[in-house]
């Protein structure tokens, strides 16, 4: 111990020891003490010299500190003081501003030490281990150490944490830590961790980062909130940006709608902090973000919606129109919400209508407009209003047909200043970053429009008093003419490109001007310097889409003679020469990358990003349309004739096909439906017919249960209300049984004589003449055989009628209580009582008997109907019979039509589908109604049988 105290304080006698072996001695009592309080205070005294003797503590004492990271972590004492030692070791301190040499070798050094560090992926890991110790003087310098080792070797670093357990998760705890100190630095290590590596991006998004930033970024008070905010803001864009992922997650998670109250500003402007500037600029730049172009269009467009309906919006817009606003957010507002309507048709429709708080309130379009030709505005403000303007036309014909008819004769307003006006007033102006602008935003308005570029040649101006009005196509050459600036020159060729690209009219009234092609023609020919050549390519592009799009409408200015003058005055190899000048420039590699127009100076502003897919679409095409021949021409235009014939006839017959498909589907469907129909129905007939079968079974079985109950009912009866019949009432009751026994008796005698006439007939029928009367006899008796019958039924149901009445009367005497006056009746009622008992079992037997006579009339009348179906007298009896026996079964007389009806609409059906060519292999459905009409006939002859029997 006085050993250490002494090294520390400069108190020994004798000669002073050097750096570096104070730190050999420090290390070896680290290694060889076997007191804990020995080694604590060697790795102090190590701290304390890591700062000044760096590059001894680091390549002697490293391995030690690591052995007491393992051996010692009971004590977080030294825990602590080992992780500051390697902290100072392998951070760069960036406090001192030493020189720019000894800089990069204090770098190299920590690099060094890193790479030793992370040699052995478990130490990151018992790093992350230790990090889960709750005490401040562990965990502190071990957040600190862990950072500088992601900044010295981020990748490296990265890759142990991904693999490491639970790694990514310890290190998202630290959010959670009630020490601010702790949580602070813990967003600088999740700011390195998350530095372009999107596996960790995910995982860090999935363990709820989002929400714990964006409460913590309310907390601190949202954009005016200090420094914390600016780190969780910075750790945000690491997360999202150039994370498709993560960006979906952000957007379902519903916190797009937690970034509007970051800009709600107040009233006051006045007095913006540069802090409150710094973090208003990143939440900008994060809404920028989730909208940027490069995204997935699907994304964006959905961010874009999200936006509108949160009112974020809005919310931008109203940033954009208020005043005090520092120059830079305004700029980046403007971009923001360039990109926030892009491509969006409602956010391009709510930005239209949004107008600036001016007196009288003017178009947020027009007041932007203004600052763009304005060339007192600063240089970005004026890139970020084109940018916006051209945000607001992309895919926007409506916005385009807007801002085209401001233009026209019919819809100017002199009181009041247009968008229109003022792009005319910055294309002719003398500054030539305003003619540019205003000559890109233009071009912008007739993007792929045809309608508009018609519109616009409609458009004169009136350039001096005293001579008429010019075309703005004329007047736009006519500037090319004067010899303007090249920044000037470059933004009216490129309208013109956009222009008449496309449009055989506007070709035509550039060719009809007899000083265009001539001045075209002097600029590709001469030999220009090199700022010019930009010129030249433009030139030749502008000629070469002359050619490709005209209609050759104009005799002096065909195809072929446009041609024939590139070949003499300028030669074909040269003119594609100078037409590769445009895509060999090296700003338009740079204007090619992406949408925004990001230039560093005026100067440099030459390309439009639009115009770059044009000249990509059109160099091979004005090349091949330059370079070939009249006849190859005059061939490909034959064969081009012939492909749009074949074209032609293919598209027929596909047309054809198409309809004979879709007749083919429609009679599939009709014949699916058809089918399905068809089992329906058999599958209700054969319900019913067991429903039917099932009643007769039922009817059959209650009829003899009825029976039954009748005899035990009718004896019960009469034998309790049989004291108050008269002997005269039973009498009559008995002789008219008696009669009724007799005349079934002589009607059961003649159906028998009838049967045996019906035999003979069966036996051998005879001719129609001669079997004429005898039929008409037959008939005759059969007509007098129902007269018999129905009189017999009507004298049935009258005598049942007289019997009910009967009975009801002995119902009434029955309830009158027996005197002694009865009593001489007693064996009178006895005798009365047995004699009714044999008259109604007779009266059983005669219904039984009339039941089977009704039967063999029945059976008598079916097989006369088939005994006389050869004889054609017989036919209208025949039918009328079958007509009587099929009334029965009615209803299934209907559905057997319905089943036929469908039977003849499939066979035309598949006798169609035949003529189609299809073949039909199943023709069970076919004899759908053969089948249940022989169903039919078995029901009958079963019928038949059983009356027989």
């Amino acid at each position: 111990m006085n050993y250490i105290f002494g090294v520390i304080g400069g108190q020994s006698a004798g000669p002073q020891p050097t750096g570096a072996e104070t730190v050999q001695k420090l290390c070896d009592r680290v290694a060889s003490s076997t007191l804990l309080e020995d080694r604590r205070d060697a790795v102090r005294a190590l701290k304390s010299l890591s700062k000044k003797y760096r590059l001894e503590v680091g390549t002697k004492a490293m391995d030690h500190l690591l052995h007491i990271l393992r051996t010692d972590s009971s004590d977080t004492e030294i825990l602590g003081y080992a992780l500051d030692t390697l902290y100072n070791i392998v951070c760069n301190d960036e406090e001192e501003e030493p020189e720019e040499n000894h800089q990069k070798q204090e770098d190299d050094m920590g690099i060094q030490f890193t790479d030793k560090f992370i040699q052995e992926p478990d130490n990151v890991t018992l790093l992350l281990t230790l990090l889960e110790e709750f005490d401040f003087h562990v965990r502190w310098p071990g957040v600190k150490l862990l950072t500088a080792l992601l900044k010295n070797q981020c990748a490296q670093a990265q890759g142990i944490i991904l693999v490491s357990p639970m790694g990514v998760s310890r290190l998202m705890d630290l959010l959670a830590d009630s020490r601010e100190v702790i949580r602070n630095d813990g967003l600088l290590l999740l700011q390195q961790l998350t530095k372009g590596n999107a596996a960790i991006q995910k995982i860090v998004a999935f363990e709820n980062a989002f929400e714990r930033l964006l409460d913590i970024i309310t907390e601190e008070g949202s954009s005016d909130g200090g420094i914390v905010v600016e780190d969780c803001l910075l750790l945000l864009l690491n997360l999202l940006k150039n994370n498709s992922s993560n960006q979906n997650f952000f957007k379902e998670g519903s916190y797009i709608q937690r970034m509007k109250p970051w800009f709600e500003v107040g009233d006051d402007n006045s007095g913006w902090s540069a802090q409150k500037v710094t973090n208003l600029h990143l939440m900008l730049q994060l809404v920028r973000v989730m909208v940027s172009p490069v995204n997935s269009p699907g994304g964006t467009s959905s961010c874009q919606k999200a936006m509108f309906q949160c009112g974020l919006l809005q919310q931008l817009c109203t940033i954009l129109m208020a005043t005090g606003v520092p120059a830079d957010i305004l700029t980046e507002t403007i971009n923001t919400v360039s990109e926030v309507i892009r491509g969006s048709d409602v956010n391009q429709d709510y930005f239209a209508s949004v107008n600036a708080p001016s007196n009288p309130p003017r178009p947020a379009i027009v007041v932007l407009l203004m600052s763009m030709v304005n060339e007192r505005q600063p240089f970005v403000l004026r890139c970020a209003v084109l940018y916006c303007f051209q945000c607001f036309l992309y895919k926007n014909h409506k916005g385009q047909g807007e801002i085209v008819a401001t233009l026209l004769p019919s819809t100017i307003d002199a009181n009041s200043i247009s968008a229109g006006q003022l792009l005319c007033g910055g294309l002719f102006s003398a500054d030539s970053l305003s003619n540019w602008c205003a000559a890109v935003a233009l071009a912008h308005a007739l993007q792929d429009n045809l309608t508009q570029k018609e519109q616009l040649l409609r458009v004169q101006l009136a350039t001096s008093l005293g001579k008429p009005p010019v075309s703005l196509l004329q007047q736009c050459t006519n500037i090319l003419s004067q010899g303007s600036r090249v920044q000037t020159k470059v933004g009216l060729l490129m309208l013109l490109c956009t222009w008449i690209c496309n449009c055989p009219i506007a070709v035509m009234h550039f060719l009809h001007n007899q000083d265009n092609v001539p001045f075209l023609t002097g600029q590709i020919s001469e030999n220009l310097g090199e700022d010019e050549r930009l010129v030249q390519g433009l030139c030749a592009l502008l000629l070469g889409i002359c050619i490709y799009y005209n209609d050759n409408s104009l005799e002096n200015y065909t195809k072929e003679k446009l041609k024939q003058l590139i070949e003499k005055r300028i030669g074909k190899e040269n003119f594609v020469e100078k037409l590769g000048f445009v895509t060999k420039h090296e700003l338009y590699s740079r204007a090619a990358q992406k949408p925004q127009p990001a230039f560093s100076t005026p100067e440099h502003m030459l390309f439009d990003h639009e115009f770059t897919k044009l000249v990509k679409e059109l160099e091979g095409v004005i090349t091949k349309a330059v370079l070939k021949s009249s006849e190859e021409e005059k061939k490909e235009e034959e064969v081009k004739k012939t492909l749009e014939q074949h074209d032609s006839i293919v598209t027929q017959y596909k047309e054809l096909i198409r309809e004979q498909d879709s007749q083919l589907k429609e009679l599939k469907e009709q014949m699916a439906s058809l089918t399905s129909q068809n089992e329906k129905l058999q599958n209700t007939t054969t319900q019913q017919l067991s429903q039917i079968q099932q009643h007769k079974d039922q009817y059959n079985i209650l009829k003899l249960k009825l029976g039954k109950d009748n005899q035990q009912t009718g004896s019960q009866a009469d034998g309790a209300h049989v004291n108050g019949l008269q002997l005269e009432e039973l009498s009559q009751l008995r002789e008219q049984l008696e009669d009724l026994h007799r005349q079934n008796q002589s009607l059961q005698t003649q159906l028998t004589e009838k049967d045996n006439v019906i035999s003979s007939l069966q036996m051998g029928v005879p001719s129609a003449e001669g079997s004429t009367s005898e039929n008409t006899e037959i008939l005759r008796e059969v007509e007098k055989l129902k007269a018999q019958l129905q009189s017999q039924t009507a004298e049935i149901t009258q005598l049942q009628t007289e019997r009910q009445e009967l009975l009801g009367r002995c119902e009434t005497r029955a309830t009158v209580p027996v005197t002694g006056e009865d009593s001489g009746y007693t064996e009178k009622i006895a005798e009365l009582e047995s004699r009714l008992s044999t008259q109604n079992t007779e009266t059983q037997k005669l219904k039984e008997e009339v039941k089977a006579l009704l039967e063999s009339k029945e059976s008598t009348e079916k097989e006369l109907a088939s005994a006389t179906s050869t004889v054609a007298i017989l036919q209208a009896e025949k039918s009328k019979l079958q007509k009587e026996v099929q009334d029965s079964k009615k209803e299934q007389d209907e559905l057997l039509m319905l089943l036929a009806d469908q039977d003849q609409k499939i066979l035309s059906l598949k006798q169609k589908l035949e003529d189609l060519g299809e073949t039909i292999e199943d023709e069970d459905d076919l004899d759908t109604k053969d089948q249940f009409d022989d169903d039919d006939d078995d029901d009958e002859e079963e019928e038949e049988d059983d009356d027989d029997e």
